[in-house]
């Protein structure tokens, strides 16, 4: 098993690098990356307070023209913000114009401030999930080409093509640790992401295995990878694993390389072979890229 790396958006501190367009930022971060970054990915927040945020269909047509070495994907879609055939196609569109390069990230949305600001409204959870299902069948149904017609109880297609047709197919990654859409994840997806480290990551994972084997899929089926939030702080003894973060707990990976290394290693181990770094600073990245990123690649 071969182990990548992406970048999980831009690092903390891009923002406030004087001088450096959005452009600058990402090239500033690619070059400190190196060989270990294959891919890059853009989060899908419309708006979140009066802060800058990008659309993120744009963003990833926009990244891939940039960078033609890298793929770029979505962690994740809110299903909820586009019409699912549109969504098809622009993902179609995408991938065909960049070579093959996108992998589409979805899951069910769980920000209410930005659904009612752009008037989609705020379903239930369960509605959402049940909305998600039906995207993805549309998704997977509109990439065969067409002529595809879907009728649930939220969406509906008739006769809609999707050519040219995506060719190699797009890799549909479910993020989520929802029993449900867990569920949705291990009938449709062909890789699903979590948070690092284990004790975050490995009991979704083992729901999402449970599911499989209650459909009769084999597991293996589906890809693995985990987001990493890497946030070292200059005094290790200052080191704050959990972060609050609006609808969940995350967990910081750190604070020293060793540690990171101790804490990821495992997940390879399951069998997890690409890693989504959010780092806090450009030095961050930089400290991963070269002291932690090749212990994990090695051979185990």
């Amino acid at each position: 098993m071969t182990v990548t790396f992406g970048f999980d958006g831009l690092p903390g501190d891009a923002d406030y690098a004087s001088g450096r367009t959005f452009m600058d930022a990402w090239k500033r971060a690619t070059d400190l990356g190196g060989d270990p970054f294959t891919t890059i990915w853009v989060s899908d927040h419309l708006q979140q307070g009066g802060d800058a945020r990008y659309e993120a269909i744009s963003r990833i047509s926009y990244l891939a023209a940039s960078f033609p070495s890298h793929t770029v994907g979505t962690l994740v879609i809110g299903q909820g913000y586009r019409n699912p055939a549109l969504l098809a196609k622009a993902a179609a569109t995408a991938h065909y114009l960049s070579g093959g390069r996108v992998i589409l990230g979805i899951g069910a949305g769980w920000h209410e401030e930005e659904h009612r600001a752009y008037g989609y409204g705020f379903p239930s959870p369960r509605t959402r999930v049940e909305q998600l299902e039906e995207a993805i069948q549309i998704l997977k149904g509109m990439w065969q080409g067409g002529p595809f017609s879907f009728q649930g109880r939220h969406y509906e297609v008739t006769d809609a093509y999707c050519i040219p047709t995506p060719d190699p197919p797009i890799e549909l990654l479910v993020g989520t640790n929802g029993t449900k859409a867990l569920k949705i994840a291990a009938t449709y997806a062909d890789a699903w992401n979590w948070d690092a480290p284990m004790q975050a990551y490995g009991p979704p994972l083992e729901k999402l295995k449970e599911h499989c084997r209650a459909i009769g899929r084999d597991p293996k089926e589906i890809r693995l990878t985990a987001s990493v939030d890497l946030d070292p702080p200059d005094d290790p003894t200052q080191f704050d694993a959990s972060r609050p973060v609006a609808y969940l707990t995350s967990y910081r990976v750190g604070p020293t390389a060793e540690a990171a290394i101790e804490q990821l290693a495992p997940m390879v181990d399951e069998g997890v072979d690409h890693f989504m770094i959010g780092a806090s600073t450009f030095d961050t990245l930089e400290r991963f890229a070269n002291e932690v990123a090749p212990e994990l690649a090695k051979e185990r």
